[in-house]
């Protein structure tokens, strides 16, 4: 893992886009961290990641979680066949 101040990161981009496939790249301004680099090698690393820092998709997980412990879920399968639109 590196560390790179901002002003050096601008200056130095294409570079530290290269650096960041071998680890992520922590950078910082006035030596606080403020955003991370990492390298996506594809598109569905790239959603899964966006999903994961969504605030939005954060408030639906939790949402489902709890109507689940409530009883409130439905299983898998079930899920599945609404999905396909097959009767059970």
């Amino acid at each position: 893992m590196r560390i790179a101040p901002v002003a050096e990161l601008k200056a130095r981009l294409s570079s530290y886009i290269r650096k960041s496939e071998e680890g992520p790249i922590i950078v910082t301004r006035n030596g606080k961290p403020v955003a991370v680099l990492i390298s996506v090698d594809n598109e569905d690393e790239l959603e899964r990641l966006v999903l994961a820092y969504s605030p939005r998709f954060q408030k639906i997980l939790n949402v489902s979680k709890q109507q689940i412990r409530r009883g409130e879920g439905i299983h898998h399968e079930d899920l599945w066949q609404e999905v396909e639109g097959e009767d059970t």
